[in-house]
This record gives C-alpha cells, sequence and structure tokens, in this order.
C-alpha cells in the first residue's frame, strides 16, 4: 500500500499523507477522518488534501493495493474462473 501510495504522490506533487488523505476522504464508507499534526506546517499539509481530486485510475491503484487478500477457500477458487466466474464489474 504505502508503495502505490508513493507512486501516486510521485505522480501528482503531493506529499503521501496527501495522497492518503485525500483517497479516503473520497471513500463513501468513511464518514470522519482525524487529522493529526505534530505542529502548524504539518497541519497545513494534511488540510491540504482537500481542494483536489486522484483521477480515476489513482483511485484504482490505492484500492487494488489495499485490498485484503482472500481467506481459503476463495483465493483457490478465483483459480477457477471457468467454474467459478467474477462477478461483473460496478456499472455494467
Amino acid at each position: 500500500m504505502v508503495d502505490a501510495i508513493d507512486e501516486v504522490a510521485k505522480e501528482t506533487g503531493n506529499t503521501v499523507p496527501q495522497i492518503a488523505l485525500n483517497w479516503l476522504l473520497r471513500k463513501p464508507t468513511v464518514s470522519t477522518i482525524v487529522i493529526g499534526a505534530r505542529n502548524e506546517e504539518q497541519l497545513k499539509q494534511n488540510i491540504a488534501a482537500e481542494g483536489w481530486k486522484l483521477t480515476p485510475e489513482q483511485v484504482a491503484k490505492l484500492d487494488e493495493a489495499s485490498a485484503p487478500p482472500l481467506p481459503y477457500p476463495y483465493w483457490r477458487q478465483r483459480q477457477f474462473v471457468d467454474r467459478n466466474p467474477l462477478p461483473p464489474a460496478v456499472g455494467q
């Protein structure tokens, strides 16, 4: 996950915390984010996570990196796509 956030930070020119906070702000299941800061500069940087948006590709990269691994037997069943087809993507 950290590698994916770092890649997106390099793409956008924003800091790693800004990427993480912006990504969480876009998640419909997250209702509140508590921003901690050690000093005024860090607080200003964290607040700057709002006011811009990650691209859909960047969000997908972060979502994929943060997806938990499937427990057994589901990871094994995914190997047999002909018998266990994947569900359709959202919006299809």
